[in-house]
């Protein structure tokens, strides 16, 4: 039951991460995207740290914690540089499919580490999720500038960083407790953010916020920064990794439904087709531990 429970968070978590990419488009055009990152974790931070305090969670160790924020600052900083440089090359649509290699790359690394077992169902199904994000952005796929190949390279070192810090930061979850953990994470990537931005001078357009602007930014700092991210290590921590990244893949696909809703965005045949073969991939590759232990305990 915990392993379903970790499921339906990381497919929570990734559905909540795609409403963020609607919301960052929104935002994209009124201020910097480094700045925009630097917002969107400080205030991440600022809303986990007093619910870790009065929840009295255990913080990671003293043997613990300069891996947690190395972990920090790959996924929480490095990371979202990472895509931001992507979508300068290519586009949204190429990025999300390039992003969608998450799930294939943490089973290969995943089994190269030993961290999980590679198995024939759980690599089908990553297949077939993956496929689905394919064909539900089969429309804008084509469009492609000159150089794209360039963004889809940093978006896939992007979905490197995701797999590693998924892989690397489960037994420090496991130790601690997953908003503490992610707490300390996020803080250490928000604090090289928010330096970088202040050196590039790319709070400035801050001055001219307006209400929604404001709302845009706090919506990504609650639901984009902090709430997603503890989903994530909520996740984490009950089932494996691989099981985790292949619910990336709703993340595109939350995308369009927002940019279709807030954008006007026309929906397609495709996206639907896309959303049966991403939720079909991701039942047969996170269905294959339970059969295996049941068969197990039958033994």
């Amino acid at each position: 039951m915990g392993e379903i429970f970790g499921v339906f968070a990381a497919v929570l978590s990734s559905a909540l991460g795609g409403t963020s990419i609607g919301a960052t488009r929104y935002l994209v055009g009124s201020i910097d995207p480094l700045a925009i990152g630097a917002f969107r974790f400080g205030i991440g931070f600022v809303l986990l740290l007093p619910l870790t305090l009065l929840r009295g969670d255990r913080w990671p160790k003293r043997g613990d914690r300069v891996a947690a924020i190395g972990l920090g600052t790959l996924f929480f900083a490095l990371f979202p540089i990472l895509f931001n440089a992507a979508l300068i090359f290519t586009t949204a649509a190429r990025g999300a499919l390039a992003l969608s290699t998450l799930p294939l790359l943490s089973l290969v690394i995943g089994a190269a580490l030993g961290a999980e077992v590679l198995t024939w169902r759980k690599s089908i199904g990553v297949v077939i999720a993956t496929s689905g994000v394919a064909v539900a952005l089969l429309s804008d796929l084509a469009s492609a500038p000159s150089g794209a190949w360039r963004g889809d390279l940093l978006m896939m070192a992007a979905a490197l960083c995701m797999a590693l810090y998924g892989i690397w930061s489960k037994p420090l979850i496991r130790r601690s407790s997953p908003i503490a953990f992610t707490t300390m994470s996020m803080a250490a990537g928000a604090a090289c953010l928010i330096l970088l931005s202040h050196v590039c001078g790319s709070f400035a357009p801050v001055a001219g916020f307006g209400m929604p602007q404001w709302l845009g930014t706090l919506y990504l700092g609650a639901f984009g920064a902090a709430l997603t991210f503890y989903l994530w290590a909520f996740a984490l921590e009950r089932t494996t990794p691989t099981r985790v990244a292949i619910s990336v893949t709703v993340n595109p696909i939350s995308a369009s439904l927002v940019g279709a809703w807030l954008l006007n965005e026309p929906l397609r045949w495709n996206l639907a087709a896309g959303i049966i073969a991403v939720f079909a991939g991701i039942w047969i590759a996170t269905t294959t531990g339970r059969r295996i232990e049941a068969a197990g305990a039958s033994g």
